[in-house]
This record gives structure tokens, C-alpha cells and sequence, in this order.
């Protein structure tokens, strides 16, 4: 996708190369510094709250991996 925006900011229209390049650095930076440092540095930091659904969403359909504790074979 970088290569893709490179190519709009290596264009001749300039508000095709503003956006090339403001998008291409955007995703550069998201694909590199944040999802390989930070979302994995937040998610050790936060611990089991990283997995905390708000009761306003309690509407959602519950799809969990793992059966509940009480359906669990030998728990």
C-alpha cells in the first residue's frame, strides 16, 4: 500500500501527491512503529482489561473460543 501512495505522490497532480504521501507515511508509520512497539506494549500493560467488553455492548452476539467455566470437561 506504500508503494501504491508513493506512486500517487510521484504524480503531476498535486492534490494526488498531498495525498499520496500524507497517506503513504500514515501506513508506514502504523504498519512499522505502532503494531509492531506499541499496540503490543499497551496490551502487556493493560493485562486482562485489554479484554473488557463495556455493558453498552452487551447487545453484541457473545463468540467465545473457549466453552464457559461450568461447560468446561473436568473443571
Amino acid at each position: 500500500m506504500v508503494a501504491v501512495f508513493a506512486g500517487f505522490a510521484a504524480g503531476q497532480l498535486v492534490m494526488f501527491q498531498q495525498t499520496g504521501f500524507g497517506v503513504g507515511v500514515a501506513i508506514l508509520i502504523d504498519a512499522t512503529i505502532v503494531r509492531t512497539a506499541l499496540m503490543p506494549a499497551w496490551m502487556e500493560m493493560l493485562g486482562d482489561r485489554n479484554w473488557y467488553m463495556p455493558r453498552f455492548l452487551d447487545w453484541l452476539p457473545d463468540s467465545r473460543v473457549e466453552p464457559p467455566p461450568e461447560l468446561r470437561v473436568g473443571a
